[in-house]
């Protein structure tokens, strides 16, 4: 038999690519339309030997790159040699990633580190997006899901969440109600094709993309009415609660050790004693709580919150988490700063991760006077059957300030009870609106900024479990002098040094009256305020400090 033409060889390697990539834009819409082939994300890949090797006279086809996704239809030899990203597997579960070439560095080998964000090291068999690199500034992505039953989604669920959303929407096309729950097309597919077929759902029209809009039937509409009854949730597909604490123990404060220069750089903006970020760098490297203590205006919650800035920069955490058919929302867009890696839009997104979650940076959350009880516990709203997460739940993998610590609406004696055994075991007990309790991390840097003394708040017992207690003290009177130039520079005030010496000669000295870390800032204001209103240069004059101390020490 002679070998083929190069001229049809050349056609039928075009071929195969324009079908891979049909396939590929059309993001597994074909895969009910035939026989669903083997998926070469699930077994091991061909070695790069027999791979690469063309039947006699036909050329090699090209590689295309790694991040390609397999196709789903039964294609040519030259079309299966393409390197899929690996299938997503339960959580524990090693992932097998395909022997392709690639400049990603593999799982547990030494790559290229840099000074920001170097490599770090995950558990054997944590599965991870194809070509992701676990770094200290992100230490874990979650990976897309490839099936319902491998990531242990509900079908019941999920049918539940699509109706609803298309009794509140009217009708939507097949991608767009994927992108509400935020799994891929082909994973909703099937759930649309079986709606259909029990009548819940029918055509409305057709797409160009080959996609159908979909409208509730009556009996559909009923069964969305009925689900609406008992939760009127269609948002992202809920995460499990053992996914959700596995990835806090992925993500943990406790594994990220900063060192003296992460605290600069988080301090970067503040003017701190060196013997003052000597006392705050073991306490903050623990990982555990904190007491900040000393006189108002020395920076006691400037400090706080910038303690998170030490870590790094950013995790990842569900919109939403399913507890035994509960849902409870997690994410925050009052407390959580989005920060969501870059991807494609359209029929082009490849996606690479699990939508259903979020990449914020790592959390501070700041509870003054106004923490009750209530913001402790699981907050259920009967009417739309939805849960809030409660505050250190919000707060896991970063920073919860608790300031002004015993000026709460609530007994100090409320606060420590329900916190002693939290704090020492690091997880806590959660009570769902449904009368289920589930264990859930306490994994945070707890810090509680007071102008009080501990000891006159509370008991030896509750101090044991707060191994730092750290004074925030005056400033000396050169750091003081120092904090002027610093901030007539933020102010755009001309510095002079003659006005200052005048100042705390006259004003400090005599009296005995302290240094505080905010009066140089709230004095300046007052200066300036002053020379705004009589229409004068901004500048520093004795008089013009004389005015500002009689009006911010008149009663102090």
């Amino acid at each position: 038999m002679t070998s083929p033409e190069p001229s049809a060889a050349s056609s039928d390697s075009k071929l195969d690519a324009l079908i891979a990539r049909i396939n590929g834009l059309g993001g597994g819409a074909g895969e009910s339309r035939g026989p669903a082939a083997p998926s070469a994300a699930a077994a091991p890949p061909p070695p790069p030997a027999a791979a690469t090797a063309p039947p006699p006279g036909r050329p090699a086809p090209s590689q295309p790159a790694p991040s390609q996704p397999a196709s789903s239809q039964p294609t040519s030899p030259a079309a299966r040699v393409r390197p899929a990203r690996p299938a997503a597997a339960p959580t524990g579960r090693p992932v097998a990633k395909p022997q392709a070439p690639s400049t990603a560095t593999p799982q547990g080998a030494a790559g290229p580190k840099t000074a920001t964000a170097p490599a770090v090291t995950v558990p054997p068999g944590t599965p991870l997006p194809w070509g992701f690199e676990p770094t200290r500034d992100e230490p874990w992505r979650p990976v897309e899901p490839t099936s319902l039953e491998e990531n242990n989604i509900s079908d019941a669920l999920l049918e539940q969440i699509v109706l609803r959303f298309l009794l509140n929407f009217g009708e939507a096309e097949g991608r767009r109600v994927a992108d509400q729950v935020k799994l891929p097309f082909r994973l909703i597919e099937p759930i649309l094709t079986r709606l259909k077929m029990e009548q819940l759902v029918a055509y409305r029209s057709a797409t160009a993309t080959g996609d159908y809009v979909y409208v509730l039937t009556e009996s559909g509409r009923a069964a969305a009415r009925t689900h609406a009854q008992d939760c009127t949730y269609y948002g992202a597909c809920p995460v499990r609660l053992p996914e959700y604490i596995q990835s806090v123990r992925l993500q943990t404060i406790e594994g990220q050790r900063p060192q003296r220069e992460d605290l600069l750089r988080a301090f970067k903006d503040l003017l701190i004693n060196p013997h003052m970020l000597d006392r705050l760098g073991p306490a903050i490297n623990s990982g555990r709580g904190m007491f900040l203590f000393g006189f108002p205006g020395n920076g006691k919650t400037s400090i706080a919150e910038r303690v998170t800035a030490a870590f790094g920069k950013t995790i990842w955490i569900p919109r939403a988490v399913d507890v035994d058919g509960d849902i409870m929302r997690v994410y925050d867009p009052m407390n959580h700063e989005l920060d969501m890696p870059e991807t494609g839009a359209g029929l082009l997104d490849q996606g690479g991760f699990d939508k259903r979650w979020v990449r914020i940076r790592r959390p501070t959350l700041v509870a003054g006077g106004e923490l009750t009880m209530d913001m402790l516990e699981v907050q259920g709203n009967p009417e739309s059957g939805i849960s809030e997460a409660p505050l250190q739940l919000k707060s896991n993998c970063g920073t919860l300030l608790i300031d002004d610590f015993g000026r709460q609406k609530m007994s100090v004696d409320q606060l420590l009870n329900r916190w002693i055994v939290p704090l020492e075991k690091r997880y806590d007990y959660l009570n769902m609106s449904s009368g289920k309790k589930i264990q859930v991390p306490f994994d945070q840097l707890v810090i509680f900024s007071t102008n009080l003394e501990p000891k006159d708040l509370v008991d030896d017992a509750f101090l044991r479990r707060i191994p730092y207690k750290i004074e925030v003290t005056n400033p000396p009177e050169a750091d003081f002098r120092r904090l002027f130039e610093i901030m007539c520079k933020v102010l755009k005030i001309p510095y002079a040094a003659e006005p200052i010496d005048y100042l705390i000669k006259t004003h400090y000295l005599p009296v005995e009256r302290p240094f505080r870390n905010c009066q140089p800032r709230d004095l300046l204001l007052q200066v300036r305020n002053y020379c705004l209103y009589h229409g004068k240069p901004v500048e520093l004059k004795n008089e013009y400090f004389d005015f500002a101390v009689d009006n911010y020490f008149s009663v102090m």
